[in-house]
């Protein structure tokens, strides 16, 4: 089971980025322990991240044929990322949407995600570890459980 986890704009400055929102944890310490429960799980965890949403969509195209689902942060994309909405919908895999703060206890227009509709999960506000969380109910949901 390979599980493609994608990161969208400003996720590539974690750790820099505001602490009292997005905490201390760098992206490529975030990558480490998801790399680690995914092997725990015998997941293969693929990662992607990309300031641009085309170039996210291009990797969804290139990269789901052997994929098994989707773990996505998509940062500002969230909001208005209609392509990228479409690529995810296009994959006809399962998604999971994650955020580091919780998007709903900030500014109202954060509170609405294009990804949320076609998302079989959402995990936000629950720091870092919301993507190992979402790798683990992906797991499971693949798995029929």
């Amino acid at each position: 089971m390979r599980i493609l986890v994608i990161s969208g704009p400003n996720l590539n400055i974690l750790a820099q980025r505001d602490p009292k929102i997005y905490g201390g944890v760098s992206m490529a310490e975030i990558e480490k322990v998801v790399l680690e429960r995914a092997r725990d799980l015998g997941v293969e965890a693929t990662f992607f991240q990309s300031n641009h949403e085309g170039a996210i969509v291009d990797y969804l195209q290139g990269q789901t044929a052997d994929a098994s689902g989707i773990i996505i942060n998509p940062g500002a994309l969230t909001h208005y990322g209609t392509s990228l909405r479409e690529a995810l919908v296009d994959t006809g895999l399962p998604v999971v949407e994650v955020h580091i703060s919780n998007i709903h206890g900030r500014e109202e227009w954060r509170a609405h995600s294009v990804v949320a509709p076609i998302a079989v999960g959402q995990v936000v506000g629950l720091g870092w570890r919301g993507y190992i969380y979402a790798l683990e109910f992906l797991e499971a949901h693949i798995q029929g459980g």
